[in-house]
């Protein structure tokens, strides 16, 4: 079993402001791990994906909590996106690509698709106590300083 380097958990109100916050705090701590931008660019559009599921789908009708655990490794980082919410009834209907449950807000159901193209790995869980995690998962391709051309 891989050595966790660093770890965190976050826990914020479904607030849309939040998505943002979210974003940048999980980005932020993943740069000790040294990714390249693309990976941090990879891991922001994911973690805001999942944040806004939570927020638009999770509590549609009232303000609930979301838990964001970051784990950090050498080589990846794996990250659970949490709510409490009101669940999803079909997950294998809610991943395919531009399947929404609200067509009328102007939804593209693209947000599982999106999460799932940007990380190496994805997987949704429905909790035993209501609600949605959401995992994710991004290996670093670290690149030796010999490969670039630098002295190391």
């Amino acid at each position: 079993m891989k050595e966790i380097l660093n770890e965190m958990t976050i826990k914020m109100r479904s607030l849309s402001v939040n998505e943002g916050f979210a974003r940048a705090c999980v980005a932020s701590f993943c740069v000790q791990a040294e990714p390249s931008l693309d990976e941090v660019t990879d891991i922001k559009t994911a973690v805001s994906e999942a944040v806004t599921n939570c927020v638009v789908h999770a509590y549609p009708d009232s303000e609930g909590e979301i838990t964001i655990n970051v784990k950090l490794y050498d080589d990846s980082v794996f990250i659970s996106v949490s709510d409490t919410g009101v669940g999803i009834k079909d997950i294998s209907r809610a991943i395919e690509p531009f399947y929404t449950t609200k067509p009328n807000d102007e939804r593209s159901g693209m947000g599982f698709t999106v999460m799932e193209s940007f990380m190496d790995e994805m997987n949704v869980i429905k909790n035993k106590n209501g609600g949605i995690t959401v995992e994710l998962v991004k290996f670093f391709e670290k690149v030796s300083c010999k490969a670039v051309g630098e002295t190391c």
